[in-house]
């Protein structure tokens, strides 16, 4: 069963990963093109000089990729986090803010790169800044994306 995106928005703000880090899911739109994210910095999920956790910070960022990919892309698509980076700017103890936004150019240069049955690796950015804009964390995350063997017509088994 498919969930709406308001339903998984709750689910993650109720998901005790998120809960615990302090992640909350402030939309999801409902063409799955947008998500915003916010990290509250709470006694139990600050570091030892009281600032945010890194683990934190790169947790804020890390299924929204591999999620608006493989519901704007459809089920002819394998979607998969690969990697990720982080790079920390700012230490602070407000409220940080991710803010992610798939375009259709980005899902039609997707589609074009796997077209012909290839992985695709694409990074992209994820910002973590504070409310007036201020950089906290520079986050990167690749995503696999692959069109099925089914589609292609092939019996070649997807690579990682």
């Amino acid at each position: 069963m498919k969930l709406p995106p308001g339903a998984l928005r709750h689910l993650f703000n109720i998901y005790p990963p998120f809960a615990a880090a302090g992640v909350c899911v402030r939309e999801i739109s409902p063409d799955w093109r947008r998500v915003r994210v916010r990290l509250s910095c709470r006694p139990w999920n600050r570091n030892w000089v009281g600032t945010h956790f890194g683990g934190s910070l790169f947790s804020m960022t890390d299924p929204f990729w591999m999620i608006m990919l493989m519901e704007n892309l459809g089920r002819d698509y394998l979607v998969w986090d690969r990697a990720g980076e982080i790079r920390f700017e700012a230490a602070v103890r407000e409220p940080v803010y991710c803010e992610f936004q798939l375009t259709e150019a980005v899902l039609d240069e997707l589609r074009a790169a796997a077209a012909g049955g290839d992985k695709v690796l694409r990074w992209f950015d994820c910002p973590v800044t504070t409310a007036d804009g201020r950089l906290v964390a520079a986050v990167r995350k690749q995503v696999y994306v692959r069109l099925k063997s089914r589609v292609r017509g092939d019996a070649a088994p997807p690579s990682a």
